[in-house]
């Protein structure tokens, strides 16, 4: 084999620069979409586990303890916990004119009031006297 055919061959098989800059801009690529749907992987994973509902009893544990720092509630009942979860279809309601999902509404039956709760502005949105009809 003769000298120019040896260094042929060895061309052949050396990288030309414009595959290097094709082979670092595939890597660099794969890395930034590494990175990207690691992170969105993070960010949805972490708003999933914000979203998982809590044990209903601490929930309402909770609300009580909160609401109980902005007015005195009736202490001889546990009141039902009520979560506001479409706003539209209360609209009608004057009692819920203010409400916005996630809102909480602690019934008081025997003490015959209801109070709406808004946990992200930490207050009281409206209360109101319950009138349950006997049947």
């Amino acid at each position: 084999m003769s000298a120019a055919q040896r260094v042929s061959i060895k061309k052949m098989f050396e990288p030309s620069k414009s595959s290097l800059v094709t082979t670092k801009s595939l890597i660099v690529g794969l890395c930034v979409l590494l990175l990207v749907t690691s992170t969105g992987s993070v960010y949805f994973y972490k708003k999933f586990s914000s979203t998982q509902k809590q044990d209903p009893q601490q929930e309402l544990i909770d609300t009580i303890s909160d609401v109980s720092k902005l007015m005195v509630l009736p202490t001889n009942e546990t009141p039902t916990l009520a979560t506001v979860s479409d706003p539209e279809k209360l609209k009608d309601q004057a009692f819920f004119a203010q409400a916005k999902v996630g809102d909480k509404v602690l019934i008081y039956t025997q003490a015959r009031k209801a109070i709406l709760y808004s946990p992200s502005l930490n207050m009281i949105i409206e209360v109101s006297p319950l009138n349950i009809n006997a049947q």
